[in-house]
């Protein structure tokens, strides 16, 4: 921005503030209105978020303008600093809406009994030892989907198999590992 933008942009701030001049108004706006919603995006905030905090800073500019003191900054940092402090203020009051107490992350949980831990560490050794019998492809599959966590699609995607072949194969992985479970008959299916 040249030193000549940022005397008109002052002046035009100036005549807001003095003589609530609309047209210079809508020069401020038609300028900074798309420049502030477009930096409010590249800082991560939706469309709409971003368009509402755009215009709330133009109204900040509309009632405040007398507040703006060209000795300080440009137009444009107060601007846009006006409107990183209204990003801030909402990411913060999102913030504290979401904290529910209720949430059991702020309830401990009971401890478990030692023989409820036993019984528990005693079943994965057995579903460990079922899954060494399944093929290594159904053995893959199997983990990437509920160790690694990726969706069906993610796995065809990543294998380069179809999705149908995909879903069958972990089907099938899954009736072998029930039925090598149920077979033993130190496991709990309950």
């Amino acid at each position: 921005m040249t030193e000549s933008q940022h005397v008109i942009f002052a002046e035009l701030t100036r005549r807001v503030a003095a003589e609530r001049d609309r047209a210079a108004f809508g020069q401020l706006f038609d300028h900074f209105a798309p420049r502030i919603n477009a930096y409010l995006m590249r800082l991560g905030a939706p469309n709409g978020l971003a368009e509402e905090i755009a215009q709330d800073t133009m109204i900040v500019l509309w009632n405040k303008a007398a507040l703006f003191d060209p000795s300080k900054s440009s137009v444009s940092t107060w601007l846009f600093r006006v409107a990183r402090n209204r990003r801030i203020d909402l990411i913060r009051r999102d913030k504290s809406d979401r904290i529910d107490p209720n949430d059991p992350i702020f309830h401990p949980s009971p401890v478990e009994a030692p023989d409820i831990e036993m019984d528990a560490t005693a079943r994965d050794e057995r579903v460990r030892e079922a899954m060494k019998a399944l093929r290594p492809e159904q053995l893959d599959l199997i983990r990437q989907a509920f160790f690694d966590g990726l969706s069906h699609s993610e796995i065809a995607e990543k294998s380069g198999l179809p999705l149908g072949t995909v879903k069958s194969r972990i089907r099938l992985a899954f009736k072998k590992l029930r039925e090598a479970l149920e077979l033993d008959p130190k496991v709990d299916t309950d």
